[in-house]
């Protein structure tokens, strides 16, 4: 069998493949990205059910590695929607003309590291054979979908949809009954837009979350020229704030203000819109108090909003805000207002079976024509883990990690056993708490100078010391249990596959305290790691 030789094999073509090939290239760097879809996007080429947006101020949600890159493009919209970020991508990858080493349609079932010649073999679903030095994961923190396995789905006479693997085609839901399972990121944005189509839409709910008020709006040509010349300074926001983006914050505790200016304040970010709930005040994710103050609001802000008391109840989300992921939405609250949008909690009446006219619940049926899995995902290790990855003596990845039940990482970017493995924006590293373009543009420069470094001095494999996966997993979990964050059980933390507590696997110290912290171990000779040396042939 042909072998095909490169230095490095990149898996996905969302935006962490898109900049890490760029990067690869511009090192004279023999690349390829391989890519399981037919064309770039990563999750954005998926993703595709009606209302998918960013939840990022969309001029943030760019590349900013090249200010001529940047000021080429104009954003449409405040929160950008799934087909504009498609384009988007699209744009960057025509721009530095990424698509002749962008291999489609290919998707990575084994990557195995030989021992003798130092080099990962990664094999194809097409089955090709790569060999290649590095092997860089850019898969994504939310890229696999979590289908429950519900008992009798197959029975179902009518349409079923997941939003993470949306048809490419328009779905109508025009005069049909729907039902929503699930009310994350993906179902808030569904809904709100099938409630307009739809002739009765029901939510099944486990748990109710909090929704901000987006304010999404068309850009005006003023608004996007201002962006433009704003390019440093959302250029500095990247790597200098905690998430990677510039949110309202009063930079005080919330126990620095009187009641009435607490409500100001929120008020004021309720009416602007976005996610500066998290961030108004210093401490809504460490202090009770202070994040009683924000949960609480919210909490009003429905019973204001949502005309039924029963309904408005059980919409309020009773964990601490932020610990979960907040979610925006537009005018979310007030569908349920319409006389064909219903909520059933699925804690008092759970899901039994789905059955061929509907789903059935504990007491009684919902008859539907639709079902819409608004599920979520394996997040933060599930994308690896459906890889069959197999480091030094055999070990795999789904063994190192016990399935995901205790991830061992250092910096989120490496792994002891697994020379030469790259992960970007992996479990342990700032990710999903952050603006993810920033995140991906701090690890793939670091990956991409921790190259240069081993190519300049001759070194043949990189790997992450046992003692500094135990010390960094250490580090991070001492982060969390100074937060609220682990008085939830949530996708964060795996909980939303079976219920199990796993560990809190990603970094909440902020993507700025982070990026030192792998800057210092860079400048400290990639401390932390072990390395094999070219052997020389001189006599």
């Amino acid at each position: 069998m042909n072998v095909k030789q490169y230095d490095a094999i990149i898996i996905g073509a969302g935006f962490a493949g898109l900049y890490m090939l760029h990067k690869l290239r511009e090192r004279g760097l023999s690349a390829r990205v391989l890519e399981a879809a037919d064309g770039v996007g990563g999750v954005w080429y998926w993703s595709r059910y009606p209302g998918a947006k960013c939840d990022s101020d969309s001029i943030y949600y760019s590349f900013t590695f090249s200010e001529e890159l940047y000021k080429k493009w104009r954003w449409k919209d405040r929160y950008a929607s799934q087909p504009e970020i498609l384009q988007y991508l699209n744009f960057v990858a025509d721009e530095l003309n990424l698509r002749p080493d962008i291999q489609l349609k290919t998707r990575v079932t084994k990557a195995k590291f030989q021992e003798e010649a130092k080099q990962w073999e990664i094999s194809t679903d097409q089955g090709e054979i790569f060999e290649a030095k590095y092997l860089i994961s850019g898969v994504g923190c939310l890229s696999t979908t979590n289908i429950p396995p519900f008992e009798g789905s197959e029975s179902f006479k009518g349409e079923q949809y997941h939003t993470g693997r949306w048809p490419h085609d328009k779905v109508d839901f025009t005069g049909k009954r729907v039902v929503v399972i699930g009310n994350g990121s993906s179902g808030v944005q569904t809904m709100q837009e099938v409630a307009k189509e739809a002739k009765e839409m029901t939510l099944l709910m486990r748990t109710p979350h909090y929704v901000a008020e987006a304010r999404n709006h068309p850009l005006s040509k003023e608004e996007q020229e201002q962006a433009i010349n704003n390019y440093k300074d959302i250029r500095e926001a990247f790597f200098n704030t905690p998430g990677g983006i510039r949110l309202y914050t009063t930079g005080k505790s919330a126990t620095a203000f009187s009641a009435k200016e607490q409500k100001e304040k929120l008020e004021h970010i309720w009416e602007t819109g976005g996610l500066s709930l998290g961030s108004v005040f210093t401490d809504v994710s460490a202090n009770k108090e202070a994040n009683f103050v924000v949960s609480q609001f919210v909490r009003d802000k429905i019973d204001e909003i949502v005309e039924d008391r029963d309904t408005a109840q059980l919409l309020h989300p009773n964990y601490y805000i932020t610990t979960k992921r907040l979610i925006i939405g537009t005018n979310f609250y007030e569908i349920f207002n319409e006389d064909h949008v219903h909520l059933v909690s699925l804690k008092d009446n759970p899901i039994e079976r789905i059955v061929e006219n509907g789903v059935q619940l504990k007491n009684g049926t919902v008859e539907c024509d639709v079902i819409i899995y608004a599920t979520g995902y394996e997040a933060m290790t599930g994308s690896l883990l459906k890889i069959d990855i197999e480091g030094r003596n055999g070990k795999t990845i789904q063994e190192k990690w016990e399935d995901g039940r205790n991830v061992k990482t250092y910096l989120g970017l490496m792994m002891e056993s697994f020379p030469n493995l790259f992960m970007i924006t992996g479990p342990q590293s700032p990710s999903v708490l952050t603006n993810m373009p920033a995140a991906i543009e701090q690890h793939v420069d670091w990956v991409d100078q921790c190259i240069e470094y081993l190519e300049e001095k001759g070194i043949q494999t990189i790997e992450a010391q046992k003692e500094s996966e135990l010390e960094w997993a250490k580090q991070c979990d001492d982060l969390a249990n100074q937060t609220l964050y682990p008085y939830t059980n949530s996708w964060y933390t795996g909980a939303n596959i079976d219920g199990e507590q796993r560990g809190f696997v990603i970094y909440v110290g902020g993507l700025n305290n982070y990026k030192a912290i792998c800057d210092q171990v860079a400048a400290n000779d990639y401390e932390g790691c072990t390395f094999e040396k070219l052997q020389s042939n001189v006599l």
